[in-house]
């Protein structure tokens, strides 16, 4: 199939690249690297269609069968509040093609590949095609995991596509697969916290109902939620730049991982560090880096790294500007998610198992994030809170 402008093509094209790309994807990839294609017919012929199916399957699936546990715990979000929550997510996952292309393409050279936008966007848009077709588990939510497992065999369409589309010799292809798989990860941190911040506020009164907008204060309310727009308007200008620079090669460099490492203390909370590890991704414009350490005390583990989204922060921005709150209770535990102080948190926490999450995020641009085993979630607070922000906004600026 050669997908071109204005890029519609049949259903049985389509139905014969999907099967393709799953059952024979060397032989695939060969007969995608040499047609002729453009962003916009590969959006309109594949990316519109396939992306739609978890969005689809995750809101009936939701409304149907409900989230949680069958027979235990099952909550079925309000219709408003899924739809707007689908539509949200729809959009970010088509963003978000865009936005590993961009990062596919800069990452290029550093393999010894060629720049070429459109044969990157080639790559993300059908290595995305397993994670899209095991979106239809969502239908029936409790398999979700097992969709989520099936998408896993994107990273092998990821693995033989890279080095064939963007010339890249085959002794580099697992380091440009790692590397990116890695930015890719990141890009779904940032997606994630921008969608959950919207669908959060819908869960709060809906995007249609009481809302009310202050010409004075530049602010939008709904459902009891305050939306500033200048930091909307601020945040989208700075996703603008991001992209532009990127193109250009001229995004301001990511943090060094070696800095980075020196922000994780030695011991906190009791809990000894028991490894540290850093990690770099990026070239041209695409740069992000991140540090790790890994803390036991009494057979329990967690880890605390903070990562510099480099390039995505605008993402971040957007979210932090939505100013949302959102809540989960459970038999066991709870889920939550706010902006305190102009910044991001999110909380997760299973009191039986004693284990969960918590993760701050620092100028738009750093994410603080302790996950694991402790006796409360107050030690993986004290985690976090044991990384010095202040420096982190320093550098954010």
């Amino acid at each position: 199939m050669s997908v071109v402008e204005p890029g519609t093509v049949s259903s049985s094209d389509l139905v014969g690249r999907v099967k393709r790309l799953l059952l024979s994807p060397s032989a695939e990839w060969e007969r995608i690297d040499p047609e002729p294609a453009t962003i916009r017919g590969l959006y309109v012929g594949y990316v519109c269609i396939l992306a739609a199916i978890p969005a689809i399957a995750g809101l009936i699936g939701g409304q149907v069968f409900g989230h949680g546990i069958p027979g235990l715990v099952t909550a079925r979000p309000a219709l408003a509040a899924a739809i707007v929550g689908t539509v949200v997510a729809y959009g970010l996952s088509l963003l978000s093609v865009f936005l590993l292309a961009l990062i596919i393409d800069a990452l290029a050279p550093s393999f010894d590949g060629q720049k070429n936008q459109i044969q990157a966007f080639k790559v993300a848009a059908y290595s995305n095609t397993a994670g899209w077709l095991a979106g239809a588990f969502s239908l029936f939510p409790p398999l979700g995991i097992i969709g989520g497992l099936l998408g896993l065999y994107g990273l092998y369409l990821l693995y033989t596509g890279l080095p064939r589309l963007m010339k890249a010799p085959k002794d580099k292809a697992v380091g440009y697969t790692v590397v990116t798989v890695i930015c890719a990860i990141v890009l779904f941190f940032a997606v994630s916290l921008v969608t959950g911040a919207i669908a959060g506020m819908a869960a709060f009164g809906g995007l249609a109902a009481a809302s009310k907008v202050s010409g004075d204060s530049g602010s939008l309310t709904i459902g009891g939620n305050t939306v500033d727009l200048g930091k909307m308007e601020a945040a989208s200008k700075q996703l603008e730049a991001a992209n532009a620079s990127i193109e250009a090669g001229k995004d301001k460099p990511a943090t060094s991982p070696d800095v980075l490492k020196g922000f994780l203390p030695g011991a906190v909370a009791g809990f000894s560090r028991t490894t540290l590890e850093a990690h770099s991704a990026g070239a041209e414009g695409a740069g992000m880096s991140s540090a790790q350490g890994d803390y036991e005390k009494d057979g329990k583990r967690f880890s605390l790294a903070v990562t510099d989204l480099g390039a995505l922060a605008g993402l971040t921005a957007m979210a932090s500007a939505m100013n949302a709150q959102s809540s989960t209770e459970t038999e066991t535990g709870y889920e939550k998610a706010s902006t305190v102080g102009g910044r991001l948190v999110s909380e997760k926490w299973d009191r039986q198992a004693k284990s969960g999450s918590y993760s701050v995020v620092v100028g738009n641009r750093f994410t603080i994030e302790a996950n694991g085993d402790a006796d409360s979630i107050d030690q993986l607070k004290s985690a976090v809170a044991a990384v010095d922000a202040g420096r982190l906004e320093g550098l954010a600026k």
